[in-house]
């Protein structure tokens, strides 16, 4: 799907349906047989007027997998114009609209028109990764004495759970609609053996919307037998709006004193080297192609959290500017890392939806790469007596536009 065909239009034309009507508490999703609804026509009336906006949740059909399972489109909507796309595939966030500092509403994360994309989403646009996110070196790991083999679909390591990994499943949607927020909760069982990985799984992701702009993303998971578990959105931020060219003039700011170096493999050599003095330094803000060219390949790299303390919740991690809009994100996470991924392998094929290199970066929340085979890495171990949470918020305002 090339640029000009992206969902910025579309997604504007499903806004106005998408306002109209709420419903209050959690219902399972039921959709009706057949592709993707037709969208109506009016755009320009539905987002003329800010007053016109409400907090609500809406589905409808978005197509048939092969097999024939009903995949189902859900729409978050907020009082300030925000709205969000996801689908129960891969439990994926198909499209985030936010205002400018003018109040002009674009798509600023990249994905496909369509269902047929997201069925192979080389680039895992917007998706769940999972049962490990990121890589695990050689495709292998040793759990209690016993090895476990992994496809090395990214020879070769293994990566973001294997060939067909958890952005590749059908999940089971119900919409959450409350007084402060509305919502979608995905679930998933990953049966023993899965990929390779142990024990059966139970996953829940829960994606939620408020009228502050928060795009909340809550994950817990169980298990029956030890595994190894590692969670995390893959959405891709272009914050002028999707299709407006690349992301190297956005300014980001990372809490993070330490990065993972890595081998010609991208696994983690085991040291978190200090960012000072290297192009990996964004502890104040830097244009992501200002340093670009030093870092062989471009950004692909995860950071350390700085952490305070022995604090346990959410906290501020990224901080990205887009100077032509005005459009700030911030990431605010649990977990320990975040990987910075600046789209290199992005082609301008129909396979990544057209975009070209660097048309979108990721910041991606998760444990560290390959941490079962680093013991000096935190665990990603996951008992069955224990419950695996993290939650990341991704918070949306503007900032007046600098001046001449």
């Amino acid at each position: 799907m090339l640029r000009g065909h992206h969902p910025t239009v579309v997604w504007a034309i499903l806004l106005g349906i998408a306002v109209l009507v709420g419903c209050r508490g959690e219902t399972s999703s039921t959709p009706a047989s057949g592709g993707a609804a037709a969208p109506s026509a009016n755009v320009e009336s539905s987002l003329s007027d800010a007053s016109e906006f409400q907090m609500t949740v809406q589905q409808e059909p978005f197509g048939k997998t092969p097999e024939g399972a009903e995949i189902t489109r859900y729409l978050l909507s907020n009082q300030n114009g925000m709205t969000v796309g996801l689908i129960d595939w891969g439990a994926t966030v198909t499209h985030v609209m936010v205002p400018d500092t003018a109040g002009d509403v674009a798509n600023i994360t990249l994905g496909f028109g369509d269902l047929e994309g997201y069925l192979a989403n080389a680039p895992y646009f917007g998706g769940i990764c999972g049962r490990y996110s990121n890589r695990i070196a050689d495709g292998a790991f040793t759990l209690n004495g016993q090895q476990y083999t992994l496809a090395t679909n990214n020879a070769p390591s293994h990566l973001h759970g294997g060939d067909v990994g958890f952005n590749r499943k059908v999940w089971n949607g119900s919409t959450i609609s409350d007084t402060d927020r509305v919502g979608v909760r995905f679930t998933y069982r990953s049966p023993d053996g899965e990929e390779g990985y142990p024990g059966n799984l139970n996953v829940e992701v829960v994606y939620s919307l408020d009228n502050q702009n928060s795009l909340t993303i809550d994950y817990t998971a169980t298990c029956d037998q030890p595994t190894v578990l590692n969670l995390t959105n893959h959405c891709y931020w272009n914050l002028a709006g999707v299709g407006s060219g690349d992301v190297l003039d956005h300014e980001l700011t990372l809490n993070c004193s330490r990065y993972l170096p890595v081998n010609d493999a991208m696994i983690p050599t085991g040291e978190l080297r200090p960012v000072e003095g290297t192009p990996m330094d964004f502890r104040t803000p830097h244009p992501l192609g200002e340093r670009i060219g030093d870092v062989s390949g471009g950004y692909d790299h995860c950071y350390v959290a700085d952490r305070p303390g022995e604090s346990t919740g959410p906290i501020l991690v990224a901080r990205v500017r887009d100077q032509k809009s005005g459009r700030v994100m911030e990431v605010l996470t649990t977990e320990p890392g975040i990987q910075l991924y600046t789209g290199n392998f992005l082609d301008g094929s129909p396979a990544v939806g057209g975009f070209e290199k660097h048309g979108g970066f990721c910041l991606e929340s998760q444990h560290f790469p390959n941490s079962p085979n680093e013991p000096s890495f935190p665990s990603t171990v996951l008992q069955p007596a224990e419950v695996y949470r993290q939650t990341t918020i991704h918070r949306f305002l503007t900032e007046a536009m600098s001046q001449p």
